[in-house]
């Protein structure tokens, strides 16, 4: 099978510029250490709670930035040796620290309790996708290694849909303040915080579960293809 064309995939581009300007819009307030600043609100009773957010969204912008480039067959397939070690930065340096991280702040979340189990659930995934794939790698099980990845790779990005889902439950919801949630602002914020955690990376995972399956179902048919064509026509 020949190299894949690095035009051949015309979505990396879109994926690589919306990555970027996320990034840039969602690091510039931590990287300044100022709680104020924060967009997400102080937990006095875990004063630890900023930095280890801060960590997080650091490794986690490490671990978007490289998901870029190692979900490119292209870069993967002209560069070897580059995506591998791409891939360990991507390990070590984004999900690790960011899935553990992650797993802290989910737990204390300031958003309520739907909030906080589904960050930490999707937390324990992506660690256990991310784990899984590196030691397939590790054992050159490469059609594995990169099932686990791509699962991986779909919950990384799932904080952009987390806020495309918040936005859109907003809208939804904020109308029914004063009948839905008796004039409860927390509770109209611990509503929309919850859809968003659980739609933000369920949706995303479901895709990838989706496209894998897709995949293996259009390799069956190709390994049955030629044995038809072998049938006898007649007795």
């Amino acid at each position: 099978m020949g190299m894949t064309k690095w035009y051949r995939r015309p979505w990396v581009v879109p994926f690589g510029f919306l990555v970027l300007v996320f990034v840039a819009f969602s690091v510039p307030p931590y990287v300044t250490l100022d709680p104020a600043l924060s967009r997400v609100p102080e937990v006095p009773a875990h004063p630890w709670h900023f930095p280890v957010l801060v960590a997080h969204v650091l490794f986690g912008s490490v671990a978007i930035l490289t998901c870029v480039v190692q979900v490119w067959p292209w870069f993967r397939q002209r560069y070897p040796v580059a995506h591998r070690r791409v891939g360990r930065v991507y390990v070590f340096a984004g999900v690790l620290p960011g899935g553990v991280t992650a797993l802290a702040i989910g737990a204390v979340s300031p958003f309520g309790p739907l909030n906080q189990v589904g960050n930490v659930l999707m937390g324990a995934l992506w660690l256990a996708f991310t784990v899984a794939g590196f030691r397939m790698a590790r054992q050159r099980r490469h059609v594995d290694h990169r099932r686990w990845m791509i699962r991986s790779f779909a919950l990384t990005a799932s904080i952009m849909s987390n806020r495309i889902w918040a936005a859109v439950a907003a809208i939804t919801l904020s109308p029914r303040l004063d009948t839905a949630f008796g004039g409860s602002e927390v509770a109209l914020l611990q509503t929309v915080s919850g859809l968003a955690a659980w739609l933000g990376w369920t949706i995303p995972l479901l895709l990838a579960e989706w496209w894998l399956e897709r995949g293996d179902a259009r390799r069956r048919r190709a390994r049955r293809a030629p044995a038809s064509d072998r049938q006898p026509v007649g007795v």
